[in-house]
């Protein structure tokens, strides 16, 4: 192995975006974070939209920090969140920005389809799991809708895929995120034309689907001379962030969970093919590609948005996320629950009043401070974690005996311990930079520099510290978990 291999991530989270320089030496990788810029959504013309050109400026001045640091990465990936598109006209300009998948102009849009090509057809083809946030439902939502766009668009570009056009000027899709979009066939290893015929799209909107670990183009040389970086490859890596996270859990063996914790949590397992069946069907559970051809079986979870919209509400000034937490311990368990995947908790105007008519309307005790909604929230992800983790022992087909969390989650000590508490195994913490790891790892692995999966966790678990939580209280957690399936079931 080459000593001091340098790797450049561009991980971007619909809370934040961060550059991230990895060096690989010695069997070890370390991290070193070159900027951090916001991501959020903004609201433009009765749609929220991601701002893609100004996270092009924030990489492009990351990149010329880089360079001004002497550092010579080997390459560069970009890794985003799912389901986001842009359309792009034949002589490659944007026809608009890329609409968030919180907006509303998907409502309704999955029972409509429906009426074209029926629920359970829909699952079968793709292994996907229901939301309304779907690629498929958005490009929908455009043929619903009449948008004046569909008669101009040549291309469909994902939101990495972007940023892999304006470095390179090539366009391609990275096999991770296209199993994302509910347009993607896993049997058959193509986008699925049904869909695009039923639709009256054609499927040449689409791009040549590529693996983890392929080169894409080197960086226009405009870019290079401007940044100083120079022509640099850029190779898709898991360009869904998840992908990425997946492939740096730090763990040994088979009989394992993952939870990649964050705005989202995705938890799930890792399989060598998808599974697509009545059972995983009836749990709406997802089947998205992993890297070497491998697929996760998971259920995407609302996650710590969650909690970060209730601290939009209260005001960021007044409460950071640890004060949060403290606050939530403070507060008396059990008061309440909630069904972290309610529609009403996807994009509120006020998150706490949301939580507090989702408290009334299920005849539960209403919460009164910012603790007890706070806790509420802990302890319902977990409580969601224990109902998806039976759902994944149904159709996993070995044991699960260790839920592996990496992501942002990972600091959040309250809720891992909760975790371990619901869910009765113990719980490990990997790095909290997961999905930037797995950006670099496979990159490097693009370069020669590790030759597997299997390669690529050694060298994380060589690296970084991991933190064991063992369960407690079990007794307390049952009858808890009892009470809240019957709020989630009903």
């Amino acid at each position: 192995m080459a000593t001091g291999s340098e790797f450049l991530a561009f991980d971007l989270g619909a809370e934040s975006g961060r550059a991230i320089l990895g060096t690989l030496d010695d069997n070890k990788i370390s991290l070193s974070e070159i900027a951090r810029f916001p991501t959020g959504m903004l609201f433009v013309n009765g749609h929220y939209r991601w701002n893609i050109y100004r996270f092009y400026e924030e990489m492009l001045a990351a990149m010329s920090k880089v360079s001004a640091q002497n550092s010579k990465p080997l390459s560069v990936g970009f890794d985003t969140w799912g389901v986001d598109f842009a359309l792009l006209a034949e002589d490659g300009s944007f026809l608009d920005m890329p609409v968030c998948y919180r907006d509303s102009r998907t409502d309704g849009m999955m029972e409509a389809f429906f009426r074209l090509i029926p629920r359970d057809e829909v699952y079968h083809l793709t292994g996907i799991q229901f939301m309304q946030l779907n690629t498929l439902f958005q490009l929908y939502s455009l043929v619903y809708s009449g948008s004046p766009l569909l008669r101009y668009a040549a291309h469909l570009l994902f939101v990495p895929d972007i940023f892999h056009y304006l470095f390179t000027g090539v366009r391609k899709s990275e096999f991770t995120f296209a199993t994302t979009s509910q347009l993607f066939n896993p049997v058959k290893n193509a986008w699925e034309t049904k869909f695009f015929d039923a639709m009256n799209l054609p499927v040449s909107l689409m791009q040549e689907i590529v693996q983890p670990g392929t080169f894409i183009g080197n960086i226009k040389e405009e870019i290079g001379r401007n940044t100083g970086l120079g022509q640099v490859p850029v190779v898709a890596v898991a360009t869904h962030d998840t992908g990425s996270a997946i492939a740096a859990v730090p763990a040994r063996g088979k009989n394992w969970a993952y939870i990649s914790s964050g705005t989202w949590s995705l938890m799930g397992i890792e399989s060598s093919v998808p599974l697509i069946n009545e059972k995983t069907y009836a749990f709406n559970l997802t089947n998205e590609g992993g890297v070497e051809h491998t697929f996760r079986v998971l259920k995407n979870i609302m996650g710590l948005w969650l909690i970060q919209q209730c601290r939009a509400a209260w005001g960021r000034e007044k409460f950071s996320y640890a004060g949060i937490v403290e606050m939530s311990k403070k507060a008396r368990p059990f008061s309440a629950f909630i069904d972290p995947d309610a529609s009403a908790f996807l994009n509120p105007p006020n998150m706490p009043a949301a939580i507090l008519q989702y408290c009334r309307s299920t005849g539960q005790s209403v919460p009164e401070d910012e603790g007890t909604i706070s806790r509420i929230v802990y302890e319902s992800l977990a409580l969601k974690y224990r109902y998806v983790l039976d759902q994944l022992r149904e159709i996993s087909g070995f044991p699960i005996e260790t839920i592996y969390i990496i992501g942002g989650g990972v600091q959040n000590e309250f809720l891992c311990q909760c975790t371990a508490d619901a869910c009765g195994i113990p719980v490990v913490t990997g790095p909290s930079e997961g999905t930037a790891l797995g950006n670099i790892m496979v990159q490097a692995m693009a370069a020669g520099k590790v030759s597997s999966r299997a390669e690529i966790r050694e060298i994380i678990r060589n690296s970084f510290p991991v933190k064991m939580y063992e369960p407690s209280d079990t007794s307390l957690w049952g009858d808890a978990y009892e009470k809240f399936r019957k709020i989630v079931t009903n």
